[in-house]
């Protein structure tokens, strides 16, 4: 185990990954933990790989956290995995002494081997000497790895764009002037522009760029009407046009008829810029963005780059309740599932974040466990569980999962979907396959639901693992206790047929024999099925077996229920 610190934007968290990757098992993966514990404390498997990743947290959070990060390193330990943990900025002199022989400090990369490298991978070709300017010379000092990878990806798209220049010192000038100056020129800008309808447009433009006139200009009039700017009483033909406002205003439309600006990633300046200095009015900006993604004129790119942007903005001024209200708004009834695609995204896009993707899985979990739950709303949780959560945070995923598996108020297809993802994840890791077992166990009385998710987990179809015997054990007690013996009697001949065919362990004959231990009628029961798979000419699901293979199998699986009967 290591604990990295260092200063904001020196690659703390990049540095964990790599050292993660370093020790990386064949077909492993990283896995990060969370801070705040939901259900149980998870068990390792040897060569497991953990990051946790305490940056967010404040001073009076930390030594909460601390006694977490000390639980996790015992069981690390104990089981022989691996774990990297990122600590908050400033706060070392708070770490535990318990700790601090683990402390590593993390110091600030080189900006110019930086940039290169990003460049390299971009397959952009420079010069070293064409990185000695002095504006680069001041990034390299002082800006946050991620702004260094931004640049080379703003290089990247003014040589893609074919609009700056043909040769790289073109597309360095022009992404350099986007990172550092345009906040400024916007800033100039709009002193010169103080009216609200000028404004109105330059931020529609920004926040629509790429779509069509019509539609910023849509867009600009309905903020206008959220902020109950007085309307323009002249004349609309003695107004100006809409050529003459773009030109104002340095928009440019294209041939096709869409809007943009002419300057690399100027639009970004001009959203940051309104989110910033109008802070009162975010609020206002945020319900506007509601109704422009209603415009039917808007297609699905366009309402894809419009979430993309609103997002970026409300989660860099620390607005992420913006987006849970737009999630809960777009997945309501009356929406219709219009905007399903559109909440999913917004969602993709919180859990996704650096800073408050934690924040955005306990929302999640929130929402799934909650007394009431919308189908639309289950629909994009069952989403985002299963295509972002699980890609970084399986155990939560699965968490979350199950209880969508699990809530009886929901469609059939949908609670079929999360139970689908659940088993998914559980059928190809034996910690997953585990931890999946306990909860669904009927705690008073048989549960249904449950149930068909344990006996789903015991088939063989489709498992790629070596199932944990003893979790094999309880469920198998569970279901045979709890489900008729037509729905689980099929599920044990196939594990009959892989254990002629030798492609499953003795074990499961074990674990049936303990799961019915002390029931008469249910071991009576598997010597039946036992006899009936043995005279069965029918093909099983997973695979042929000769006759002689599935005697042998049986006789030996009868000899063990007669010793287990006291015969």
């Amino acid at each position: 185990m290591v604990i990295l610190q260092g200063m904001p934007g020196v690659g703390r968290r990049a540095a964990a990954t790599m050292l993660l990757e370093e020790v990386s098992a064949p077909l492993g993966r990283i896995e990060e933990l969370p801070a705040n514990l939901e259900e149980g404390v998870p068990e390792p498997s040897p060569g497991d790989r953990y990051l946790l990743d305490l940056s967010p947290v404040g001073e009076n959070d930390y030594p909460a956290a601390q006694q977490t990060l000390k639980m996790y390193r015992s069981l690390v330990e104990k089981h022989e995995a691996r774990m990297v943990a990122v600590c908050p900025a400033g706060l070392e002199w708070m770490l535990d002494a318990e700790l601090a022989p683990l402390a590593v400090t993390i110091e600030r990369p080189r900006g110019r081997a930086v940039l290169s490298r990003h460049l390299r991978a971009r397959g952009v070709r420079f010069e070293y000497e064409h990185l000695s300017t002095d504006e680069l010379t001041h990034m390299f000092a002082t800006a946050p790895m991620r702004e260094l990878d931004r640049l080379a990806e703003l290089v990247t798209q003014a040589r893609d764009s074919a609009r700056y220049g043909t040769d790289f010192t073109h597309w360095r000038d022009e992404a350099v002037a986007a990172a550092t100056n345009w906040s400024q020129q916007v800033a100039q800008k709009l002193r010169k522009h103080r009216g609200g309808p000028e404004r109105a447009l330059l931020l529609a433009a920004a926040m629509m760029s790429g779509a069509t006139a019509d539609t910023v200009m849509g867009a600009a009039t309905r903020l206008l009407e959220l902020v109950g700017h007085p309307k323009d009483l002249t004349p609309r033909l003695a107004q100006e046009g809409l050529g003459e406002q773009f030109e104002k205003l340095a928009l440019v439309r294209e041939a096709d008829g869409r809007v943009g600006f002419g300057r690399l990633a100027y639009d970004d300046a001009v959203r940051g810029h309104f989110w910033e200095n109008f802070p009162d009015l975010r609020t206002g900006f945020r319900d506007w963005v509601e109704q422009c993604m209603e415009q039917p004129e808007l297609g699905p790119e366009d309402r894809r780059r419009l979430v993309s942007r609103f997002a970026e903005q409300a989660l860099s001024s620390g607005r992420p309740d913006d987006l849970v209200e737009l999630v809960e708004k777009w997945t309501r009834p009356s929406a219709e599932g219009r905007l399903s695609a559109a909440a999913a995204a917004t969602l993709e896009l919180g859990l996704s974040h650096e800073q408050y993707a934690s924040r955005f899985r306990s929302r999640v979990y929130q929402w799934a466990t909650a007394a009431r739950l919308k189908p639309d709303l289950a629909r994009v949780l069952i989403s985002v569980s299963r295509h972002v959560i699980a890609a970084t945070h399986p155990e939560q995923a699965m968490v979350r999962l199950r209880h969508l598996a699990l809530r009886p108020e929901i469609p059939g297809a949908l609670a079929q979907e999360a139970r689908s993802g659940l088993l998914q994840l559980a059928r190809k890791n034996r910690r997953l396959y585990a931890r999946s077992v306990p909860p669904l166990l009927p705690r008073r009385r048989p549960d249904s639901g449950s149930l068909d998710v344990l006996l789903a987990l015991l088939d063989p179809v489709d498992l790629r693992i070596e199932p944990p015997w003893r979790a094999v054990t309880l469920a198998w007690r569970a279901v045979m206790g709890g489900m008729p013996a037509t729905a689980w009697c099929p599920v044990v001949q196939r594990w009959l047929t892989l254990l002629a065919l030798r492609e499953a362990s003795d074990r499961m004959l074990g674990a049936l024999l303990l799961a019915a231990s002390g029931d008469r009628d249910l071991l009576n029961q598997l010597y039946v099925t036992t006899c009936e798979w043995a005279d069965s000419q029918a093909i099983d699901t997973v695979g042929r077996t000769r006759p002689e293979d599935r005697t042998r199998t049986a006789e030996v699986f009868r000899r063990e229920i007669d010793r287990a009967q006291g015969i």
